[in-house]
């Protein structure tokens, strides 16, 4: 890996996927968040201020994937210190099992909403480590709420994909907020104001995130959750956490130390996947022979079967002598395991996953600051219902709970936290913080930042050009979803021929993950940010 080549091929872009800046960088899932950041880095504050700022406003204009209604998970690098940011969310105390026989009520309506801890886990980020005043930390996204931004093509799409179930709720409070007159999607351009939401961001900057739970919000939505037939009540909200500081989780790939965030996230599946692509050589993976993706796919469904044959809670997972998945003779027997076929001992058929939207922003400031923040609403738009008179959306984290296993780590009973696929990494070269990456995506995330970071390490790619690469997953089942256009002929039927199936998605899906990334430069000053161009989002930075 040539760090200079890799630093000085970059290419900024005039849409602003691609950016440079001389003190600090913001790279998120849309421009209005991203400058929220960037005006708390103006204004003197550090990447933890930026990060905070940035996370309330996707809440804003991002809201079919996260929002004060849902969860937030982050690796944070701090006066020279690596940690992970554990914002699980918690079901209720009503929550039983007995309650989801419905699969439907695991995912649409009330029931569905663990309590919510994405602004737990802002707020305290925020007041240890954060710099300006909350006020200006929320003012932006009350900015945004009150003039509204343009509704993107992608929030169009998503919103008539959508359509069905939001107006399958009775009290169509989810279309009430979030649909152009309460029943159609919004046209592409239209305006999107949030008047209540706007309002419940002004209580919260003058009293604090804790009104959330302890004030009048957590008394708005006990009765809402009373009137709809919800679970949650102002007790759950009362007795909900602050996040936890952990020891995130370290490995190396090839010499940079990849940092990421241990149980109930999935950072273990990515360092497993990137350990045993160490023992594939660099120029195998960059050489593009079909062979290459047939490794890799393997690689893909064997990290995965894992990590679902040994599922850890987050307190069991301290307390585990036996960290077999992260032993490199435990990788390279993983690694020996591929041969020049499928492997027909995995399971062939896909287990169901939850998750599908959700986003991820990166911050990095000029005294060595990084966050990586991701965070989600579950589903696209949540449960698809809203707090009434507060204007956001409820999650449906249900939807990633146990329901037949009551020895699973993850079996749903009071106050147990969901299973999360996200992992967002720090990466360090030559003990240097040089990267901050993640991606949204469910159970493709670990292969989608693999990809990212395989091409510019195994690639000697700039971050420019890593991220329009083509990419492609391997399910547990076998079945291989590659971007259109983005793989030759030869390459498709190579694998077809194997046994995989192959599903065609349109180039530049969605389906594919949405890197934000952002770089502190070691060959030269200054910083490099990249937002997803499958996506809606930019990086900008200061200068």
């Amino acid at each position: 890996m040539d760090v200079n080549h890799i630093e000085k091929s970059f290419v900024p872009t005039a849409d602003k996927k691609c950016s440079v800046a001389k003190k600090g960088m913001v790279a998120s899932a849309f421009p209005d968040a991203t400058k929220a950041g960037v005006e708390m880095l103006k204004k003197g504050g550090n990447a933890i201020d930026a990060a905070c700022a940035t996370a309330l406003a996707l809440g804003v204009c991002e809201p079919q994937a996260s929002g004060i209604g849902g969860q937030s998970m982050g690796i944070v690098h701090f006066n020279g210190k690596s940690f992970a940011i554990d914002g699980s969310s918690r079901a209720p105390s009503l929550a039983h099992s007995s309650v989801y026989k419905s699969k439907r009520r695991r995912k649409i309506g009330y029931k569905a909403t663990t309590i919510p801890s994405t602004l737990a886990t802002i707020g305290f980020l925020h007041e240890r480590y954060g710099r300006l005043d909350w006020q200006k930390i929320v003012a932006p996204s009350i900015r945004i709420a009150k003039r509204g931004y343009k509704i993107t093509k992608l929030q169009h799409d998503l919103q008539e994909r959508e359509l069905e179930n939001f107006l399958s709720l009775k009290s169509k409070s989810g279309a009430k907020y979030f649909l152009k007159d309460g029943e159609v999607a919004y046209d592409v351009g239209d305006r999107f104001v949030q008047d209540d939401l706007a309002e419940t961001l002004k209580i919260i900057s003058e009293y604090g995130y804790t009104v959330f739970y302890h004030g009048s919000i957590a008394k708005t939505i006990s009765e809402d959750m009373k009137k709809n037939g919800g679970l949650i009540r102002d007790e759950d909200l009362a007795f909900m956490p602050e996040p936890l500081i952990k020891k995130p989780l370290s490995r190396k790939y090839r010499h940079l130390d990849i940092v990421t965030l241990p149980p109930p996230a999935a950072g273990r599946t990515l360092l497993l996947t990137l350990m045993m692509l160490n023992h594939l050589p660099s120029k195998f993976l960059r050489s593009s022979k079909p062979s290459s993706y047939h490794f890799v796919a393997e690689t893909f469904r064997k990290a995965f079967v894992h990590r679902l044959q040994r599922p850890f809670h987050r307190h069991t997972y301290e307390q585990a002598k036996d960290k077999l998945h992260l032993q490199r003779s435990f990788a390279k027997q993983m690694a020996d395991s591929i041969h020049n076929s499928m492997d027909a001992t995995l399971p062939m058929i896909d287990p169901e996953f939850g998750g599908e939207d959700t986003t991820h922003l990166s911050t990095m400031d000029n005294d060595g600051n990084a966050v990586g923040i991701t965070q989600s609403v579950e589903l696209a738009y949540g449960s698809k219902a809203a707090a009434d008179g507060l204007g956001f959306l409820y999650n449906n984290y249900m939807s990633a709970f146990e329901f037949t296993n009551p020895n699973h780590p993850f079996y749903i009973r009071p106050n147990a936290i969901p299973w999360t696929s996200v992992s967002p990494a720090l990466v360090f070269n030559d003990s240097k913080v040089w990267m901050v990456v993640g991606s949204p995506g469910s159970q493709r995330i670990f292969s989608t930042v693999t990809q990212f970071l395989s091409r510019i390490i195994d690639g000697n790619l700039p971050m420019s050009d890593a991220i329009r690469r083509p990419r492609f997953h391997c399910s547990i089942g076998g079945t291989v979803s590659i971007e259109e256009g983005g793989f030759r002929n030869e390459i498709v039927n190579y694998l077809r021929d194997m046994g995989y199936q192959i599903s065609v998605k349109e180039r530049y899906s969605f389906y594919h993950g949405a890197i934000h990334a952002t770089m502190k430069l070691q060959s030269q000053t200054g910083f490099h940010g990249v937002a997803e161009v499958r996506r809606d989002g930019t990086a900008e930075g200061l200068d």
